[in-house]
């Protein structure tokens, strides 16, 4: 009891309140959530930094890919040319029967993409890609309700 009457003697009668223990213990607690978000924004940054730079060294890998396997199919057709010259025992024949070849696999390729479009537009394929179509539609709708509900809760 003495020890209350003296430290209310030492202090005047204006002077603030020491901070308590719990005020403390909430502005470092403050202090830790900052830097946790803090350490979060910086984390999901260099997360989309690097998913920027992957998209691009994709895109890069991609057109490398694409450009050496046009230089590899023309190298190819080039050895293949070559064999049918020596083969044929000239140059014009061989290069005549590569064009043939070539306008032939240019038809097969066309022909295979119009009967795929056949198929595609056959009814039974109809009825199917629609309710395909219908199903994925519907659980879009059902998941984008579903974090609707989950938002609104929170």
């Amino acid at each position: 009891m003495q020890q209350a009457d003296d430290r209310e003697a030492a202090e005047p009668a204006g002077a603030p309140v020491p901070p308590t223990r719990l005020l403390d213990e909430l502005g470092e607690l403050a202090g830790a959530v900052k830097r946790l978000f803090g350490a979060q924004l910086q984390l999901l940054a260099a997360e989309l930094g690097l998913a920027r730079s992957a998209i691009s060294w994709m895109l890069v890998a991609g057109l490398v890919a694409t450009v050496v396997g046009v230089g590899f199919g023309l190298t190819l057709l080039g050895l293949i040319g070559l064999l049918l010259a020596k083969w044929f025992g000239s140059w014009p024949w061989a290069l005549a029967a590569l064009a043939g070849l070539q306008l032939l696999l240019l038809f097969g390729a066309i022909w295979l993409f119009r009967r795929c479009m056949h198929w595609m537009s056959l009814p039974g394929s109809r009825r199917g890609w629609r309710s395909m179509m219908r199903e994925t539609a519907r659980r879009a709708e059902q998941q984008s309700g579903l974090a609707e509900r989950e938002g609104g809760e929170a």
